[in-house]
Protein backbone atom coordinates (compact mmCIF):
# COMPACT_ATOMS: atom_id res chain seq x y z
CA UNK A 1 0.00 0.00 0.00
CA UNK A 2 1.30 3.46 -0.94
CA UNK A 3 0.12 6.00 1.31
CA UNK A 4 -0.21 9.68 0.09
CA UNK A 5 -0.63 13.24 0.38
CA UNK A 6 -2.11 15.52 -1.86
CA UNK A 7 -1.27 18.98 -1.71
CA UNK A 8 -3.66 20.61 -3.84
CA UNK A 9 -6.54 18.29 -3.62
CA UNK A 10 -9.28 20.36 -5.19
CA UNK A 11 -7.13 21.50 -8.35
CA UNK A 12 -7.67 19.65 -11.51
CA UNK A 13 -3.52 17.54 -10.72
CA UNK A 14 -5.23 16.85 -7.31
CA UNK A 15 -8.76 16.06 -8.89
CA UNK A 16 -6.98 13.56 -11.36
CA UNK A 17 -4.81 12.60 -8.87
CA UNK A 18 -7.69 11.09 -7.15
CA UNK A 19 -9.04 9.72 -10.23
CA UNK A 20 -5.68 7.64 -10.17
CA UNK A 21 -6.45 6.68 -6.61
CA UNK A 22 -9.64 5.28 -7.15
CA UNK A 23 -8.73 3.37 -10.19
CA UNK A 24 -5.99 1.35 -7.73
CA UNK A 25 -8.14 0.59 -4.49
CA UNK A 26 -5.60 -1.70 -2.34
CA UNK A 27 -2.91 -0.37 -3.84
CA UNK A 28 -2.87 3.56 -3.15
CA UNK A 29 -4.19 5.57 -0.06
CA UNK A 30 -4.91 8.78 0.40
CA UNK A 31 -3.56 10.26 4.25
CA UNK A 32 -3.64 13.89 3.92
CA UNK A 33 -5.34 16.08 1.70
CA UNK A 34 -4.86 20.03 1.25
CA UNK A 35 -6.46 22.88 -0.31
CA UNK A 36 -7.22 26.54 -0.90
CA UNK A 37 -10.24 27.99 -0.46
CA UNK A 38 -13.22 25.37 -2.18
CA UNK A 39 -14.40 24.36 0.91
CA UNK A 40 -17.03 22.47 -0.37
CA UNK A 41 -15.22 20.17 -2.79
CA UNK A 42 -12.94 19.09 -0.07
CA UNK A 43 -15.85 18.18 2.39
CA UNK A 44 -16.72 15.70 -0.62
CA UNK A 45 -13.49 14.39 -1.14
CA UNK A 46 -12.88 14.21 3.07
CA UNK A 47 -15.74 12.03 3.16
CA UNK A 48 -14.93 9.62 0.43
CA UNK A 49 -11.43 9.44 1.25
CA UNK A 50 -11.02 10.19 5.15
CA UNK A 51 -8.01 11.18 5.87
CA UNK A 52 -6.71 11.15 8.98
CA UNK A 53 -5.01 15.47 8.01
CA UNK A 54 -6.52 17.86 6.88
CA UNK A 55 -5.06 21.37 5.16
CA UNK A 56 -6.70 24.36 3.88
CA UNK A 57 -5.30 27.96 3.15
CA UNK A 58 -7.14 29.97 5.80
CA UNK A 59 -9.02 29.61 9.06
CA UNK A 60 -12.71 30.28 7.95
CA UNK A 61 -12.26 27.76 4.67
CA UNK A 62 -10.97 25.06 7.42
CA UNK A 63 -13.77 26.27 10.16
CA UNK A 64 -16.42 25.29 7.08
CA UNK A 65 -14.98 21.81 6.77
CA UNK A 66 -15.00 20.90 10.17
CA UNK A 67 -18.56 22.35 10.86
CA UNK A 68 -19.61 20.69 7.41
CA UNK A 69 -17.98 16.94 7.62
CA UNK A 70 -20.11 14.12 9.23
CA UNK A 71 -19.46 12.94 12.38
CA UNK A 72 -17.94 9.66 11.20
CA UNK A 73 -15.17 11.27 8.28
CA UNK A 74 -14.28 14.12 11.34
CA UNK A 75 -13.95 11.94 14.05
CA UNK A 76 -11.01 10.16 11.35
CA UNK A 77 -9.06 13.49 11.06
CA UNK A 78 -6.43 13.57 13.88
CA UNK A 79 -4.98 17.22 12.82
CA UNK A 80 -6.77 19.95 11.58
CA UNK A 81 -4.28 22.63 9.93
CA UNK A 82 -3.91 26.32 8.29
CA UNK A 83 -1.47 28.28 5.83
CA UNK A 84 1.85 27.00 4.99
CA UNK A 85 2.16 25.18 8.24
CA UNK A 86 -1.01 23.29 6.88
CA UNK A 87 0.62 22.32 3.73
CA UNK A 88 3.54 20.95 5.74
CA UNK A 89 1.53 19.13 8.41
CA UNK A 90 -0.05 17.23 5.69
CA UNK A 91 3.44 16.66 3.45
CA UNK A 92 5.25 15.58 6.71
CA UNK A 93 2.66 13.40 8.48
CA UNK A 94 4.72 10.22 9.49
CA UNK A 95 1.97 7.73 7.69
CA UNK A 96 2.66 9.25 4.27
CA UNK A 97 5.31 7.39 2.02
CA UNK A 98 5.03 9.75 -1.71
CA UNK A 99 3.74 13.91 -1.67
CA UNK A 100 2.05 14.99 -4.91
CA UNK A 101 2.63 18.35 -4.74
CA UNK A 102 0.13 19.96 -7.19
CA UNK A 103 -0.27 23.54 -5.57
CA UNK A 104 -0.07 26.06 -8.10
CA UNK A 105 2.45 29.05 -6.83
CA UNK A 106 4.86 28.77 -4.22
CA UNK A 107 2.79 28.53 -1.62
CA UNK A 108 4.16 24.77 -1.12
CA UNK A 109 8.13 25.14 -0.86
CA UNK A 110 8.13 25.18 2.90
CA UNK A 111 6.09 21.63 2.23
CA UNK A 112 8.53 20.31 -0.25
CA UNK A 113 11.54 21.08 1.83
CA UNK A 114 10.19 19.79 4.79
CA UNK A 115 9.06 16.74 3.54
CA UNK A 116 11.91 15.86 1.68
CA UNK A 117 13.78 16.47 5.35
CA UNK A 118 11.01 13.61 6.58
CA UNK A 119 11.89 11.21 3.93
CA UNK A 120 9.16 11.41 1.84
CA UNK A 121 9.12 10.78 -2.02
CA UNK A 122 8.20 13.91 -3.98
CA UNK A 123 6.00 13.78 -6.91
CA UNK A 124 5.91 17.33 -8.38
CA UNK A 125 3.08 18.65 -10.44
CA UNK A 126 4.53 21.98 -9.30
CA UNK A 127 6.84 24.43 -11.31
CA UNK A 128 7.28 27.09 -9.44
CA UNK A 129 8.91 25.09 -6.31
CA UNK A 130 12.38 24.66 -8.43
CA UNK A 131 11.96 27.74 -10.40
CA UNK A 132 12.59 29.83 -6.90
CA UNK A 133 14.68 26.98 -5.41
CA UNK A 134 15.74 24.57 -7.80
CA UNK A 135 19.79 24.49 -5.77
CA UNK A 136 18.21 24.12 -2.20
CA UNK A 137 15.60 21.63 -2.94
CA UNK A 138 17.62 19.22 -4.97
CA UNK A 139 20.61 19.49 -2.93
CA UNK A 140 18.20 18.62 -0.26
CA UNK A 141 16.96 15.62 -2.13
CA UNK A 142 20.71 14.15 -2.51
CA UNK A 143 21.61 14.74 1.13
CA UNK A 144 18.10 12.72 2.41
CA UNK A 145 18.01 9.77 -0.71
CA UNK A 146 14.77 11.29 -1.51
CA UNK A 147 13.10 10.65 -5.12
CA UNK A 148 11.72 13.60 -6.78
CA UNK A 149 9.41 12.69 -9.71
CA UNK A 150 8.27 14.98 -12.11
CA UNK A 151 4.56 15.17 -12.38
CA UNK A 152 4.70 17.65 -15.54
CA UNK A 153 3.99 15.51 -18.61
CA UNK A 154 6.91 16.92 -20.49
CA UNK A 155 9.51 16.49 -17.64
CA UNK A 156 7.57 12.94 -17.10
CA UNK A 157 8.28 11.79 -20.38
CA UNK A 158 12.04 12.63 -20.31
CA UNK A 159 12.56 10.74 -16.91
CA UNK A 160 11.15 7.79 -18.88
CA UNK A 161 13.07 8.24 -21.87
CA UNK A 162 16.16 8.78 -19.61
CA UNK A 163 15.36 5.40 -17.04
CA UNK A 164 18.71 3.41 -17.39
CA UNK A 165 20.76 5.77 -19.55
CA UNK A 166 23.87 7.71 -18.20
CA UNK A 167 23.64 11.13 -18.08
CA UNK A 168 27.06 11.36 -20.34
CA UNK A 169 25.59 9.91 -23.01
CA UNK A 170 23.01 12.54 -23.07
CA UNK A 171 23.59 15.08 -25.76
CA UNK A 172 20.27 17.09 -25.43
CA UNK A 173 16.69 17.44 -23.72
CA UNK A 174 13.99 18.20 -26.18
CA UNK A 175 10.65 19.86 -24.69
CA UNK A 176 7.29 19.52 -26.66
CA UNK A 177 5.14 22.54 -26.95
CA UNK A 178 1.71 22.93 -27.87
CA UNK A 179 2.01 26.59 -29.13
CA UNK A 180 -1.14 27.05 -27.39
CA UNK A 181 -4.19 28.99 -28.61
CA UNK A 182 -2.46 31.83 -30.44
CA UNK A 183 0.16 29.82 -32.04
CA UNK A 184 -1.10 31.42 -35.46
CA UNK A 185 -2.75 34.38 -34.13
CA UNK A 186 -1.10 37.58 -35.80
CA UNK A 187 1.02 39.67 -33.89
CA UNK A 188 -1.12 42.41 -34.03
CA UNK A 189 -3.87 40.99 -33.07
CA UNK A 190 -2.41 39.99 -29.53
CA UNK A 191 -2.75 42.77 -27.64
CA UNK A 192 -6.48 42.45 -28.23
CA UNK A 193 -7.19 39.07 -27.48
CA UNK A 194 -9.26 38.38 -24.20
CA UNK A 195 -8.64 35.88 -20.41
CA UNK A 196 -11.64 33.88 -22.44
CA UNK A 197 -9.05 33.76 -25.55
CA UNK A 198 -6.55 32.57 -23.42
CA UNK A 199 -8.05 30.21 -21.36
CA UNK A 200 -9.25 27.99 -24.81
CA UNK A 201 -5.77 25.76 -24.78
CA UNK A 202 -6.26 23.63 -27.95
CA UNK A 203 -5.13 20.57 -26.11
CA UNK A 204 -4.81 20.32 -22.50
CA UNK A 205 -7.34 21.08 -19.70
CA UNK A 206 -5.72 23.19 -16.81
CA UNK A 207 -6.40 25.61 -14.34
CA UNK A 208 -6.54 29.00 -15.22
CA UNK A 209 -2.73 30.29 -14.77
CA UNK A 210 -0.80 27.76 -16.05
CA UNK A 211 -3.22 27.87 -19.22
CA UNK A 212 -2.28 31.47 -19.44
CA UNK A 213 1.27 30.42 -19.49
CA UNK A 214 0.68 28.34 -21.88
CA UNK A 215 -0.64 30.61 -23.71
CA UNK A 216 2.58 33.54 -23.83
CA UNK A 217 4.86 29.93 -23.62
CA UNK A 218 6.18 31.55 -19.83
CA UNK A 219 5.06 27.96 -19.27
CA UNK A 220 7.95 26.31 -21.19
CA UNK A 221 10.17 28.59 -19.95
CA UNK A 222 9.46 27.81 -16.52
CA UNK A 223 9.76 24.15 -17.73
CA UNK A 224 13.49 24.61 -18.87
CA UNK A 225 14.70 26.02 -15.77
CA UNK A 226 12.42 23.03 -14.11
CA UNK A 227 14.57 20.47 -16.25
CA UNK A 228 17.77 22.17 -15.64
CA UNK A 229 17.38 21.33 -11.61
CA UNK A 230 15.49 17.55 -12.14
CA UNK A 231 17.94 16.46 -14.66
CA UNK A 232 21.38 18.80 -13.95
CA UNK A 233 21.30 19.65 -17.33
CA UNK A 234 22.49 23.44 -18.21
CA UNK A 235 20.23 25.39 -20.63
CA UNK A 236 21.96 25.28 -23.45
CA UNK A 237 21.41 21.06 -23.70
CA UNK A 238 17.63 22.40 -23.57
CA UNK A 239 15.97 22.84 -26.63
CA UNK A 240 11.88 23.61 -26.91
CA UNK A 241 10.13 22.75 -30.04
CA UNK A 242 6.57 23.47 -30.81
CA UNK A 243 4.17 19.95 -31.08
CA UNK A 244 0.97 21.21 -31.93
CA UNK A 245 -0.42 17.87 -31.91
CA UNK A 246 0.63 16.99 -27.93
CA UNK A 247 1.13 13.37 -28.96
CA UNK A 248 5.13 13.62 -27.97
CA UNK A 249 5.35 14.60 -24.42
CA UNK A 250 9.32 15.07 -25.01
CA UNK A 251 12.36 13.43 -26.27
CA UNK A 252 15.99 12.62 -25.30
CA UNK A 253 18.88 12.89 -27.82
CA UNK A 254 21.93 11.00 -26.77
CA UNK A 255 25.63 11.29 -27.98
CA UNK A 256 25.08 8.73 -30.82
CA UNK A 257 22.28 10.65 -32.51
CA UNK A 258 19.69 8.44 -31.42
CA UNK A 259 16.27 10.22 -30.57
CA UNK A 260 14.14 8.66 -27.69
CA UNK A 261 10.27 10.04 -27.26
CA UNK A 262 7.50 9.54 -24.94
CA UNK A 263 4.46 9.43 -26.79
CA UNK A 264 0.91 9.11 -25.10
CA UNK A 265 -3.07 10.69 -24.81
CA UNK A 266 -3.25 14.02 -23.29
CA UNK A 267 -4.25 13.32 -19.73
CA UNK A 268 -2.54 14.22 -17.11
CA UNK A 269 -3.34 10.52 -14.86
CA UNK A 270 -0.74 8.93 -16.63
CA UNK A 271 2.07 10.91 -15.47
CA UNK A 272 0.44 11.43 -12.00
CA UNK A 273 0.31 7.61 -11.92
CA UNK A 274 4.03 6.95 -13.14
CA UNK A 275 4.41 9.32 -10.15
CA UNK A 276 2.86 7.46 -7.74
CA UNK A 277 4.02 3.78 -8.84
CA UNK A 278 7.56 4.31 -10.26
CA UNK A 279 9.63 1.88 -10.68
CA UNK A 280 6.55 -0.17 -11.23
CA UNK A 281 3.87 -0.17 -13.72
CA UNK A 282 0.18 -0.71 -13.27
CA UNK A 283 -3.05 -0.70 -16.02
CA UNK A 284 -3.62 2.81 -15.55
CA UNK A 285 -7.19 5.07 -16.10
CA UNK A 286 -6.73 6.22 -19.26
CA UNK A 287 -7.20 5.46 -23.08
CA UNK A 288 -4.94 4.20 -24.96
CA UNK A 289 -3.26 6.04 -27.58
CA UNK A 290 -4.76 4.94 -31.16
CA UNK A 291 -1.88 4.61 -33.58
CA UNK A 292 -3.55 2.60 -36.10
CA UNK A 293 -5.59 5.47 -36.77
CA UNK A 294 -2.58 7.52 -38.00
CA UNK A 295 -0.72 10.08 -36.28
CA UNK A 296 0.20 13.80 -37.51
CA UNK A 297 3.15 14.66 -36.08
CA UNK A 298 4.68 18.06 -36.61
CA UNK A 299 7.29 20.25 -34.81
CA UNK A 300 8.01 23.26 -35.54
CA UNK A 301 11.03 26.20 -33.73
CA UNK A 302 9.45 28.91 -31.39
CA UNK A 303 8.82 32.16 -32.77
CA UNK A 304 10.95 34.04 -29.65
CA UNK A 305 9.02 37.68 -31.04
CA UNK A 306 5.60 35.86 -30.34
CA UNK A 307 6.66 34.18 -27.25
CA UNK A 308 9.44 36.86 -25.24
CA UNK A 309 8.46 34.99 -22.05
CA UNK A 310 10.38 31.99 -23.74
CA UNK A 311 13.16 33.94 -24.52
CA UNK A 312 12.91 35.88 -20.94
CA UNK A 313 13.29 31.88 -18.99
CA UNK A 314 16.29 31.33 -20.91
CA UNK A 315 18.08 34.54 -19.77
CA UNK A 316 16.98 34.11 -16.59
CA UNK A 317 18.31 30.59 -15.92
CA UNK A 318 21.67 31.59 -18.19
CA UNK A 319 21.25 34.42 -15.74
CA UNK A 320 21.26 32.37 -12.56
CA UNK A 321 20.85 33.41 -8.95
CA UNK A 322 17.60 35.42 -7.96
CA UNK A 323 16.59 35.60 -11.70
CA UNK A 324 14.12 32.68 -12.19
CA UNK A 325 12.74 33.98 -9.11
CA UNK A 326 11.89 37.65 -10.41
CA UNK A 327 10.78 36.03 -13.17
CA UNK A 328 7.90 33.52 -11.86
CA UNK A 329 6.89 36.54 -9.28
CA UNK A 330 6.69 38.95 -11.89
CA UNK A 331 4.96 36.36 -14.25
CA UNK A 332 2.57 35.43 -11.47
CA UNK A 333 1.03 39.07 -10.61
CA UNK A 334 1.22 39.80 -14.94
CA UNK A 335 -1.22 36.98 -15.22
CA UNK A 336 -3.35 37.45 -12.35
CA UNK A 337 -3.86 41.15 -13.54
CA UNK A 338 -4.58 39.55 -17.17
CA UNK A 339 -6.90 37.18 -15.83
CA UNK A 340 -8.78 40.38 -13.82
CA UNK A 341 -8.65 42.81 -17.03
CA UNK A 342 -6.49 45.16 -15.79
CA UNK A 343 -3.58 44.53 -18.22
CA UNK A 344 -3.58 43.29 -21.92
CA UNK A 345 -2.27 39.89 -22.80
CA UNK A 346 0.99 41.31 -24.60
CA UNK A 347 1.46 43.33 -21.25
CA UNK A 348 2.56 40.20 -19.36
CA UNK A 349 5.60 39.94 -21.34
CA UNK A 350 6.28 43.75 -21.08
CA UNK A 351 5.91 43.33 -17.03
CA UNK A 352 7.82 40.01 -16.85
CA UNK A 353 10.47 42.05 -19.14
CA UNK A 354 11.04 45.49 -17.10
CA UNK A 355 11.44 43.42 -13.68
CA UNK A 356 13.85 41.50 -15.03
CA UNK A 357 15.68 44.69 -16.32
CA UNK A 358 15.16 46.44 -12.89
CA UNK A 359 16.29 43.24 -11.19
CA UNK A 360 19.90 43.24 -13.30
CA UNK A 361 21.07 46.46 -11.44
CA UNK A 362 20.39 45.12 -8.08
CA UNK A 363 22.14 42.81 -5.95
CA UNK A 364 19.64 40.18 -4.93
CA UNK A 365 20.29 37.20 -2.60
CA UNK A 366 19.04 33.95 -3.51
CA UNK A 367 20.96 31.06 -1.35
CA UNK A 368 18.72 31.40 1.64
CA UNK A 369 14.90 30.32 1.79
CA UNK A 370 14.48 33.69 3.62
CA UNK A 371 16.13 35.41 1.17
CA UNK A 372 14.50 33.53 -1.90
CA UNK A 373 11.08 34.70 0.15
CA UNK A 374 12.33 38.70 0.42
CA UNK A 375 13.30 38.78 -3.45
CA UNK A 376 9.82 37.19 -4.55
CA UNK A 377 8.42 39.59 -2.27
CA UNK A 378 10.43 42.30 -3.96
CA UNK A 379 9.77 41.38 -7.78
CA UNK A 380 5.84 41.00 -7.09
CA UNK A 381 5.81 44.39 -5.27
CA UNK A 382 7.46 45.74 -8.58
CA UNK A 383 5.60 44.10 -11.14
CA UNK A 384 2.08 45.41 -8.75
CA UNK A 385 3.57 48.80 -9.29
CA UNK A 386 4.39 48.55 -13.21
CA UNK A 387 0.60 46.83 -13.81
CA UNK A 388 -0.69 50.40 -13.36
CA UNK A 389 1.04 51.91 -15.69
CA UNK A 390 0.77 49.30 -18.87
CA UNK A 391 -2.08 50.42 -21.26
CA UNK A 392 -2.73 48.54 -24.54
CA UNK A 393 -0.66 49.47 -27.36
CA UNK A 394 2.01 50.94 -24.78
CA UNK A 395 5.08 49.36 -24.13
CA UNK A 396 4.47 46.42 -25.27
CA UNK A 397 6.43 43.67 -26.27
CA UNK A 398 5.19 42.29 -29.56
Amino acid sequence: MTRLAILGSTGSIGVSALDVVAAHPGKLEVVGLAAGGNADAMVAQAERLRPRVIGMAGDTALRRVRESLSAEAAAGVSEWAVGREGLVAVATHPDVDVVLCACSGTEALEAVLAAIEAGKRIALANKEVLVMAGALVMAAARARGVEVLPVDSEHNAIHQCLAGHPRAHVRRLVLTASGGPFRTTPLEALARVTAADALSHPTWKMGRKITVDSATMMNKGLEVIEARWLFDMPADRIDVVIHPQSVVHSMVEFEDGSLLAQLGVTDMKLPIQYAFTWPERWPSPVPRLDWRAGLDLRFEAPDLDRFPCLRFAYEALRAGGAAPVVLNAANEIAVASFLEGQLPFTGIAATVGEVLEEASGRTLDATSLAAIRDVDAWARQRAAARVGTIESGRGLIA
